[in-house]
């Protein structure tokens, strides 16, 4: 299971929100993230690594890290953004495969550049089904994975949205732990139900307390995630414990991401100190889960 954990830029606070908060400088998160043992990473907001896929190698190489894929949101939902949204799917498949990636992590949002949740109609939804699996087809040419992220203030947030997609579709997902939970899902009950779906898992934790706050509209979820919603694997809300047991016993063999949201808010952080600790923890707590210890 070792061999298939990796981290994600955001949990150094890389983002590509506006106002989320300080872009930590390229060879400072991979060299924290190398130190951890860690040896694949998600790309992180477009822009923070090079554009040119031989480039993104080269960085990596230098860290000895790889490319695992990133995160792309697309509007399948409207016929006016398709024919930009197939395209952007492309553009974005080529340039990740080049750099070794093999999962499309597809969120499904109204505009890629203003997250809204208009309501859909029965034949909204029937047309982003049938767009999903178009995307499938693209990414796939690429010999890429699509998995399909539910996510706060994406078309697929809440867990009968989920269950909606689930029935409806047959492309692979992304159960990432923590925004499950906030949608209202339990994040155990579908790894042990849809085994043959789960592309790829993202660990992430969830402060309930917040989570409350953010779905009674008290904060955005920038604004959650700079007061601690996504706190260090193990000390939130979230079973993840039972997640990753689950997933193993249905002989999981894809990868674990680790996502720990943060926001960097008080400028830069000494070096070994900031993001680098919480992670540090997170994967340790993996480390324990792995090897069978008592983790709580």
């Amino acid at each position: 299971m070792l061999d298939r954990v990796a981290a994600a830029p955001i949990s150094w606070g890389v983002c590509e929100v506006p106002g989320w908060g300080l872009q930590l400088p390229v060879d400072r998160v991979l060299s924290e993230m190398s130190s951890l043992g860690i040896r694949a990473t998600e790309l992180g907001a477009i822009g923070w690594l090079p554009t040119d896929s031989a480039q993104i190698r080269a960085v990596l190489d230098s860290y000895d890290l790889s490319l695992l894929g990133g995160f792309v949101p697309l509007a399948l939902h409207d016929p006016a953004a398709i024919d930009r949204s197939r395209q952007a799917a492309a553009d974005a498949a080529a340039m990740m495969s080049a750099a070794g990636g093999t999962y499309f992590v597809t969120a499904v949002v109204s505009d890629p550049n203003d997250w809204q949740r208009p309501p859909l109609s029965d034949s909204d939804w029937d047309y982003l089904m049938a767009n999903l699996a178009e995307i499938d087809e693209i990414v796939a040419g690429y010999g890429m994975t699509q998995v399909v992220h539910p996510h706060v203030d994406t078309l697929i947030e809440t867990a009968a949205e989920m269950q909606r997609f689930l029935a409806d579709s047959d492309v692979k997902f992304c159960l990432d732990t923590g925004h499950l939970f906030i949608g209202g899902a339990d994040p155990v009950a579908i790894a042990a139900t849809y085994p043959d779906r789960v592309g790829i898992i993202h660990l992430k934790d969830v402060s309930a307390p917040i989570a409350s706050r953010l779905r009674a509209g008290e904060f955005t979820l920038m604004s959650a995630t700079q007061a601690g919603l996504f706190p260090v694997l193990g000390t939130g809300q979230v079973p993840i414990g039972e997640v990753v047991s689950t997933a193993e016993a249905n002989h999981f063999q894809g990868w674990y991401v680790i996502e720990q949201d943060v926001a960097l808010t008080d400028g830069e952080p000494p070096l070994g100190q900031g993001p680098l600790l919480g992670v540090s923890q997170s994967v340790a707590y993996i480390r324990a889960l792995a090897a069978g210890r008592s983790v709580a």
